[in-house]
């Protein structure tokens, strides 16, 4: 359910080209980045960062798009994003004790396990400071190529490609991604994990 919310704007976007036009669609996802903070903050009392970061560049470049009716800023959004989040992974590194990818999966398998436990103590996700390394260097790779593959479909094939590409082809990319670093998490785990 979480990651329908999170392509939420992604999904509207795509409805509304295939309804409308690029523009009618870049004005949706504008609004439906704004919708995606605000419930989610309603909900919780804050603001995901990468929705933050997400609807900032949207509303950018989804502006600049439609003042100057030009769909190519909306179009270089998704390669931005993806290169932003992997220079911030790949700068959590080298600036503080643990890498992003550590943080973020820490809190929640930690939150997760207190659910389904009921434990008041919160579990952690037992890697080595090797593994975390080497799994935050497979996020910042795969964001990195993410973005580079979205411009050379952004520039090698037509605008409607590009929408199918950014809903159907990130989404499966993601997904095929995230299937892969489970795998790989879990043959790193100590026995008591698996």
């Amino acid at each position: 359910m979480k990651l329908l919310y999170d392509f939420f704007p992604v999904l509207l976007f795509f409805v509304a080209y295939k309804a409308y036009d690029i523009f009618v669609a870049t004005g949706v996802i504008v609004v439906a980045s704004l919708i995606q903070i605000s419930v989610h903050w309603l909900r919780t009392r804050k603001v995901n960062r990468m929705h933050l970061v997400t609807a900032l560049l949207v509303t950018i470049f989804g502006g600049i798009t439609l003042a100057l009716k030009d769909p190519a800023f909306i179009k270089w959004k998704p390669t931005v994003v993806n290169w932003l989040f992997a220079a911030v992974f790949l700068g959590s590194q080298f600036i503080g004790q643990k890498p992003i990818v550590q943080r973020m999966m820490e809190g929640i398998y930690a939150d997760t396990h207190a659910e389904k436990e009921g434990a008041d103590q919160a579990a952690t996700l037992e890697l080595s400071h090797n593994d975390w390394r080497a799994l935050n260097s497979m996020w910042w790779v795969f964001f990195l190529i993410l973005g580079t593959i979205n411009l050379y479909v952004v520039y090698n094939f037509s605008e409607d490609t590009w929408v199918n590409f950014k809903l159907f082809g990130m989404l499966g990319l993601t997904l095929v991604f995230v299937l892969l670093q489970g795998i790989w998490i879990a043959r790193k785990l100590p026995e008591e994990h698996s």
